[in-house]
């Protein structure tokens, strides 16, 4: 292996590892989890690669540091995630792609899981319902045990009448989901946020 393509992983090593440091520094965990071992991964293969004594054991000293921090991250995630604490706030660029409901949600899927909450605002058009019949369809196929999802969500006041008929489309529409075992609560609330609240047990 040239000391070029080295240099390049090192490089890159380096600059993963820094975007990790900062996420768990920003408390989003899950994120900063897949930083560390990716980082981590790429250092092993420059670790494998350098032929100094000296420079091995410098990477070695770091390979530890980081996948010490890696663990107490999952030790601590795992933790709040049994206590029912855990809460991150996901944050997805404008026009940004790659983002399935299956790689978003599945951290935090388990076989313990059998209630959800959903707190979205805004399923008043047609799209935004599909969205969240997907979601429920995701659950479903998951490795879980969710037996009732609740959807908390707002009136529109300018369009009542549209908002109540698409209520109503989001019942008609659940009962598909129903049959097989899922059932589907929809309430109407004033809200600004989307926070997702799962509940197990």
């Amino acid at each position: 292996m040239s000391q070029n393509h080295v240099s390049g992983m090192e490089t890159s090593a380096i600059s993963v590892l820094k975007r990790a440091v900062e996420l768990d520094q920003g408390s989003r965990f899950q994120e900063s989890l897949v930083c560390y071992q990716e980082g981590i991964q790429l250092l092993i293969d420059v670790l494998k690669a350098v032929k100094d004594d000296s420079k091995k054991g410098h990477y070695r000293d770091k390979i530890k540091g980081y996948m010490d921090r890696a663990e107490q991250i999952k030790a601590h995630v795992n933790q709040m995630k049994e206590d029912g604490k855990y809460h991150e706030q996901i944050r997805i660029a404008g026009d940004a792609t790659g983002y399935s409901y299956e790689a978003l949600f599945k951290p935090y899927i388990s076989s313990a899981l059998t209630e959800v909450w959903v707190e979205d605002p805004y399923i008043r058009h047609t799209h935004q319902l599909y969205n969240f019949l997907r979601f429920c369809e995701m659950l479903l196929k998951a490795s879980c045990k969710v037996k009732r999802i609740h959807l908390l969500t707002s009136q529109d006041e300018v369009g009542y009448l549209t908002n109540k008929v698409t209520l109503c489309n989001v019942c008609i529409s659940a009962t598909t989901v129903c049959s097989l075992g899922l059932c589907c609560f929809v309430s109407c609330a004033v809200g600004r946020q989307r926070p997702t609240e799962q509940r197990s047990g």
